[in-house]
Parts: C-alpha cells; structure tokens; sequence
C-alpha cells in the first residue's frame, strides 16, 4: 500500500478534476438518441484537449475511453453504436493519466423520464458510497467501508455486486488495497492518513449474481435486474476524507463535507 505525501494528493487531485469536470459535461449532453459511441468520442476529444490520456483505453486491451453501461449491465459495457432510450439508467465510469497520476470515478445518470424504483436505486448507490466514506478515517479498518455500503444497500432492499471492488489507486491505475463493497466490520488494513481510495459500490435491483458476455468485458446481472454504479477517489486525512473527484467548485479543499455533493 502507498502513502502519498500531499503534494503527490495535490497531483492526483488535478487528474481527478479532470475526471470530474468531462463527466458533469457528460451529464448535460445524455439524452435519448444518443449513442454510447459519441459519448466515448466527446470524452475522450475532451481528455486529449486537457493534455491528459485516456486510463482505460488499451487497459488490459480495453477498447474505449468510457465505460457506458445500461440497465442491467453492471460495468465495463463497451461503447457502441447503441443509441440511449427513455427511461434508460446508464453507468459511466471513466479514469484519466494525467502527468504521471491517475483519476477515476463513475456515476449512473437517468436518460430522461425513469421509474421510481430505478430512480430509488441510482440514489442509493450515491447514498451508499456516502456511508461507505464516513468510515474513511485514520485507525479505521478497510472492512468498515465494505460493512457500511452493504449495511445501507441491504436497507434499501437492493445486493451488493460482489464480483468487483474499489482499490487504491495514484501511480497505478489499481494499487493495493481491494476495498469490497461487503463483509463484516473491523477486518483487514487499517486506514492511515495518506492513503487515496477508489470506493465503487454496485448495486442491484435483483440478485447479485454476475455473467460476462461474449466481448469478455461487458458484466451483467445474471437475473437482468438493473443495475448502479457510484464511485469517487478520495485521500484520508488526518481529519478525515477528501473527495478528489469532485468539482472545487463544489466542496471545500478542507476534509470533505455531507452537503458538498457531486452534480
């Protein structure tokens, strides 16, 4: 595990503004019609425009800039020629190399009009990964985080996908440690000032089962339920956690507060 010093945070916080400034960009041009493909294209012109470079792209032989994924499918879904709907839920986890540090945060948008109960899930993947963030504090355990999210997704009445974690990340685009989303308290590292955290829940409507499709990337839930995705970097401080990936303009550059949430 690496402890960054603040000014490696301070790096890293740039190439999270990155991040968080094309996906509030994003947001504004989902409509339905849309193909996920000309999302893909305007992230990634914007990423080359800010002199940064696409994390995912290559990754491991990831073929796109994006991650777009719609309904039922959980995350990496690969940008296409598929075009968004009314009523659509659609996931985008996104990360960027920016001089020599990475950033990465995903969020699922409505497309237009959508149910209640999609629209109770995408709020409590953000609701979620806000409990997960109150236990981000020095002397706290890595398992703490996984026991809040699961706690308040099983409350709401959705699953944890298990099949996939949040992980350190800075240098490296996933370093150690894993954070699971699930599990009981007070297990695993101990959490220390210094430390910068990807925190991903998924959840699901339905089960928490998972099936990859045929282009080995796209992970499905096995019973087609929908599916969210909420995920943000954030640093430990000594007072608590800083959330790198969200706009300044938006939250204090002091230890991250409840209200300043991201748009």
């Amino acid at each position: 595990m690496i402890i960054y010093c603040e000014e490696e945070i301070s790096s890293i916080r740039k190439s999270n503004q990155i991040v968080a400034k094309i996906l509030a960009e994003l947001k504004r041009i989902i409509a339905p019609g849309i193909q996920t493909k000309e999302l893909d294209e305007f992230a990634e012109a914007r990423v080359r425009e800010m002199n940064a470079i696409p994390a995912f792209k290559g990754y491991r032989g990831y073929p796109a800039t994006l991650c777009t994924s719609i309904n039922e499918e959980i995350v990496h879904g690969i940008p296409s020629s598929r075009r968004l709907r009314e009523g659509d839920i659609i996931s985008l986890d996104f990360g960027v190399l920016y001089e020599g540090y990475y950033g990465d945060a995903a969020v699922t948008y409505p497309v237009g009009e959508i149910t209640p109960k999609a629209e109770k899930l995408v709020k409590a993947a953000e609701e979620t990964f806000f409990r997960g963030l109150e236990q981000m504090k020095p002397g706290k355990r890595i398992s703490d985080i996984s026991h809040a999210i699961q706690s308040y997704t099983e409350s709401q009445g959705f699953s944890v996908i298990r099949a996939f974690v949040g992980h350190g990340i800075g240098l490296s685009l996933h370093e150690e440690p894993q954070v699971p989303n699930f599990g009981s308290p007070g297990r695993g590292p101990k959490l220390k000032s210094g430390m910068v955290l990807a925190i991903e829940p998924m959840i699901a409507m339905g089960d928490w089962d998972v099936e990859i499709l045929d282009d080995n990337w796209t992970a499905i839930t096995r019973d087609r339920s929908l599916s969210a995705h909420y995920e943000h970097t954030v640093a430990i401080t000594e007072e608590g956690a800083e959330i790198l990936s969200l706009l300044e303009v938006e939250k204090k550059r002091a230890p991250y507060l409840k209200e300043n949430r991201y748009a």
